[in-house]
């Protein structure tokens, strides 16, 4: 049976833990308001963006580029974000879960041949991966989770040249769409090529209030210079919204620990309490017989 110091001193510890979780969670819901605000500040560019697109597909024109050009698929690259700290729960760990499930899936479609490249973004991703051995390729990201918009936007721009360059014939992205501080989805979204069936889904809402535009000097043109910031629009956001995922799940985790310590100092408080009502009561019974033999 423990004594009173080795509780009390247990009591401390536990109550200490609850305090830094209390703190820790404080922090990253801190940092989980601040990537919501960065998504809402990310909508008026993409809703011009999708205002344009709107626009050119209600004209009903011929529309060519070469990032909507599909190619018979050998080279698969798969941008997955992950975190680059830990306590978080089982959120780097749901998305490696995921990405194999993708990866399989893109096997049985393009054949057991096609070469996949991972670019995980984070630290604990890119270990994940590197647990996949030989059979992939991996290559290292040039952000991380706490790069500016800037380099996000320079990283989409590699992309797009690896993929126009023929180095992939396919870049998807793997990460933790954001709902709520209790709820995130993992999703994959293809960036490369541009799927021409999305950027109709991307107009569609806008297409009934549109007027008849004219053009300058053409809608092609309009069209192929509308890519590439389509194209940074859907990377800023998967960058943002996996951020914010990743600080909801700390936040979660944070609280569930914090939960988890103030049972366990509310049980050890109670021991503490009955061990030292024990021993006040001992120690009444052993004056209470003394008197008695006097």
């Amino acid at each position: 049976m423990a004594t009173l110091r080795e509780l009390k001193g247990r009591i401390t510890s536990v109550a200490s833990t609850e305090k830094i979780t209390g703190a820790m969670k404080m922090i990253s819901s801190a940092k989980m308001h601040k990537y919501e605000q960065a998504l809402k500040r990310l909508v008026p560019f993409r809703s011009q963006i999708q205002t344009v697109i709107s626009h050119l597909l209600a004209a009903d024109g011929e529309y060519t580029s070469p990032l909507i050009e599909e190619r018979e698929v050998k080279r698969i690259a798969y941008v997955v974000y992950g975190s680059d700290d830990g306590l978080c729960g089982a959120y780097n760990n749901n998305i490696y879960k995921g990405l194999l499930e993708y990866v399989e899936a893109s096997r049985e479609k393009y054949g057991k041949d096609v070469q996949i490249t991972f670019i995980p973004v984070g630290k604990k991703m890119a270990k994940a991966v590197a647990r996949m051995g030989k059979s992939v390729d991996v290559q290292k990201a040039p952000i991380h989770t706490r790069s500016t918009q800037g380099e996000v936007a320079e990283f989409a721009e590699s992309l797009k040249t690896a993929f126009l360059s023929g180095v992939y014939d396919l870049v998807e992205v793997v990460y933790m769409h954001y709902y709520s501080v209790s709820r995130q989805r993992l999703r994959k979204e293809q960036i490369l090529p541009v799927s021409y069936e999305a950027l109709v889904a991307e107009g569609s809402s806008e297409v009934n209030k549109n007027a008849p535009c004219l053009f300058e000097p053409d809608g092609n043109s309009i069209f192929n210079s509308v890519l590439p910031l389509y194209i940074l629009a859907m990377m800023q956001a998967q960058f943002t919204e996996n951020n914010a995922s990743e600080q909801a799940a700390r936040v979660m985790a944070m609280q569930s620990a914090s939960d988890n310590a103030k049972t366990l100092l509310e049980g050890l408080q109670l021991e503490y309490n009955k061990l030292r009502q024990q021993g006040i009561t001992t120690e009444l019974l052993d004056i209470v017989g003394g008197q008695v033999e006097r």
